[in-house]
């Protein structure tokens, strides 16, 4: 457990600053329209649903620590040629092949093997507890990290320096991260996947998972509108705040994002999963809509954070909930499949939110991805009362 949550940390950390920098680096620094940060991140969403799906279905029997050993070694690539191109089509290319993470979650081939492994060393009693305290550890290091994103304007303030240098740099803590990451994985008990020949990945819960599958789709196409990338184009565009304002923010939503979490597994214990993830993911889906109409930056960051307050509540229930509703042997495979079709869903959308901010600085992206994913809410609310899903 304590290797898993080591790990997360240091690649939360690593997701925070190259989420918020991201942005900055691609569109200041080399000059790329919004339309062309859509397409990268977008890239970015679709390369990691695709490796995503491969480990949770082709290496769903090798050992976590393998499986996650060989991430690391993927991520740091990642992060190697991002520091060293700076042309449109390169960064392309490494975008989709790479782990890099443009949001404030964790979407990446990593999670399907964490979380079953997490699911091995845990009982049903307190999974969602621990997921929560998996959680929360990612969303602590991507606090800090989307804090230290404005690191480079501070010392290009105070020396000669480019700011495109030092963007750079942030890459290169990418790599290191990866490097922190590998280490950690080192301690993790060796879980061998239980497997049976013959047997599909998933052969018991199938349907139950595609169902549930579609339903994420549609919050992550709401998410994708409003990644972290998408967040600090709409806050510089409409109300012209600089790095250090953003990153600031984002750190705060960063933070209480994660904190809430464990606030989740009380009321899961209490009123069940599926109430606990729309009635807490309701209000924050009404905050966002308020943040994309108000005129004025300050009231839009207030609304963002409230926002913040309750917007995860619902992750540790969501991963619990998949974790209950399968064998255990169906585990990586089900937490890929239901994580691949969230990637790929929140993959079609950071494009179009480049394009709306490319034509109008008006948050419509925060408007769209509310109405999405309350319309998510209302439909997986509607699934449990007719499947009696938990």
């Amino acid at each position: 457990m304590r290797a898993i949550l080591a790990a997360r940390t240091t690649r939360g950390f690593a997701d925070g600053l190259v989420s918020v920098l991201l942005a900055f680096y691609l569109n200041k620094s080399l000059g790329f329209s919004e339309d062309k940060v859509g397409y990268i991140t977008t890239a970015t969403l679709i390369g990691s649903a695709a490796l995503t799906l491969y480990a949770g279905i082709k290496w769903s029997t090798r050992p976590a620590r393998t499986v996650l050993s060989l991430s690391c070694v993927l991520m740091a690539a990642t992060g190697i040629g991002f520091a060293s191109f700076t042309k449109f089509w390169p960064l392309m290319a490494v975008a989709l092949v790479g782990t890099l993470n443009p949001s404030a979650g964790d979407v990446s081939l990593f999670l399907p093997t964490e979380q079953a492994a997490l699911a091995e060393v845990t009982n049903p009693a307190s999974r969602t507890k621990q997921f929560a305290v998996y959680n929360l550890a990612g969303g602590m290091g991507a606090a800090a990290g989307a804090l230290c994103a404005a690191i480079p304007d501070y010392v290009h303030d105070h020396s000669s320096l480019k700011l495109a240098t030092l963007q750079r740099f942030g890459f290169v803590v990418y790599v290191v991260c990866a490097g922190g990451a590998a280490l950690a994985y080192r301690k993790l008990p060796r879980i061998e996947r239980t497997s049976v020949p013959g047997r599909a990945p998933l052969h018991k819960s199938r349907n139950v998972v595609f169902r549930l599958s579609g339903l994420f789709s549609i919050d992550a196409a709401g998410g994708g509108l409003v990644v972290q990338t998408m967040l600090v184009l709409y806050l510089v565009g409409r109300f012209k705040y600089d790095a250090k304002t953003v990153s600031t923010v984002l750190a705060l939503t960063s933070f209480f994002s994660a904190y809430s979490q464990l606030i989740s597994a009380r009321l899961a214990a209490r009123f069940g999963l599926v109430r606990t993830m729309v009635f807490t993911h309701l209000p924050a889906n009404g905050f966002l809509i308020l943040a994309g109409i108000v005129p004025i930056g300050w009231l839009a960051i207030a609304f963002l954070i409230l926002r913040s307050f309750v917007s995860a509540m619902d992750v540790p229930a969501r991963q619990a909930l998949v974790m209950a509703v399968v064998e255990p042997d169906e585990r990586a495979a089900a937490a890929s499949v239901t994580n691949v079709p969230r990637s790929l869903a929140s993959a079609t959308t950071p494009s179009l939110a480049g394009t709306m901010l490319a034509h109008s600085v008006f948050g419509w992206p925060l408007i769209l991805a509310g109405s999405l994913k309350a319309t998510y809410d209302l439909l997986l609310l509607r699934e449990s009362l007719d499947h009696e899903l938990r």
